[in-house]
């Protein structure tokens, strides 16, 4: 009788310390399994002396009982609360839903497609999926050019590549307008390229203005213009120059460094100066192939990654943020 007594003691204590269902059901199986306590004692009755074993045979079933009622009430007492947890207080103030807002390069976007909307361009889009033709070759880029090796570019087919800029679009439009013209081409663009600083997928905008009379003069205005609407008044530029094999002269548009304002730093490479976007005169020869009259019209054309301009706005070190859906860095935005 001490044996039962103690046995019941023991697995009330350890259900009483049970503080999850999965315990419970390991307790339960310990103690009325087929290898169970109570289960071994039962089997065990007939070494006890006969005059014992009706007695230590009622007093263990009755116990077996017991702890049965006593684990399925544990259990249910446990479901019953998790089941109260999950209810919805019907009293309570409703949780707000958290509202998207858009990507920075998209807003960063279409601030700069407002810039130039103001300063009357028209917005231009096109495929992405490209023709040889439309992205080197009419852009004075035949196929032994050197200026090729400059873009990694994805290629389809021997004439089939992904987008290396969206300049192909202003080949599109000139072949279906006539002067004057004054687009902007935002779209996203491929090469072959990634680090800290490029991604194999990224986001041009691109412009162009043809007319007759426009000079180097007015390429700068306007850049000037839209550098300081897109970062402020006291950022200064400079125009240095370069070589695009669609533009001649060309030149690449630096800006006092954002992060030292000129005093140098790692991000500028301790110039002062960061090269912001691409730009020159349209060469003749991409006119030529539009059948523009070269002796009546000039433009200017410039280019810029979206990604390099959020970047020097925000102080953004590695463009790979832009792309890694991080909400603790997007919903800075």
């Amino acid at each position: 009788m001490k044996t039962i007594a103690q046995i019941r003691e023991d697995a009330l204590n350890e259900l009483n310390a049970a503080q999850d269902s999965e315990t419970i059901r390991n307790l339960s199986v310990r103690y009325l399994g087929r290898k169970g306590v109570v289960t071994q004692f039962l089997r065990n009755i007939s070494a006890l002396p006969p005059e014992e074993r009706p007695q230590a045979g009622k007093k263990a079933n009755e116990l077996k009982i017991e702890l049965d009622q006593a684990f399925e009430a544990a259990l249910k007492k446990l479901e019953d609360a998790s089941a109260a947890d999950d209810r919805i207080d019907v009293s309570l103030p409703g949780r707000p839903a958290y509202c998207g807002v858009l990507h920075p390069l998209t807003q960063i976007t279409r601030q700069i497609c407002d810039i130039f909307a103001r300063l009357g361009f028209d917005i231009a889009e096109g495929p992405e999926v490209e023709s040889d033709y439309y992205n080197f070759e009419a852009l004075n880029t035949p196929k032994d050019h050197p200026a090729r090796d400059m873009q990694d570019t994805f290629y389809v087919s021997d004439n089939i590549v992904l987008r290396t800029q969206t300049s192909s679009m202003q080949i599109r439009f000139m072949e279906n307008h006539t002067p004057p013209v004054r687009i902007i081409a935002p779209g996203k663009v491929y090469r072959c390229d990634s680090d800290i600083t490029h991604t194999p997928m990224f986001h041009q905008v691109e412009g162009l203005l043809v007319d007759e009379n426009i000079s180097f003069g007015d390429l700068k205005g306007m850049l000037t213009t839209f550098v300081h609407q897109i970062f402020d008044d006291q950022t200064s530029l400079r125009f240095r120059p370069s070589f695009f094999p669609f533009t001649e002269p060309s030149a690449e548009v630096d800006i006092l460094c954002v992060m030292c304002r000129g005093k140098g730093c790692r991000v500028c490479k301790q110039t002062g100066w960061l090269e912001v976007l691409g730009s020159g005169m349209v060469h003749p020869a991409v006119f030529e192939n539009v059948r523009y009259d070269t002796d009546k019209y000039t433009g200017f054309a410039f280019g810029m990654g979206v990604e390099r301009i959020a970047m020097l706005k925000y102080g953004i070190d590695d463009i790979r943020r832009f792309f890694e859906n991080d909400f603790r860095f997007l919903r800075q935005f």
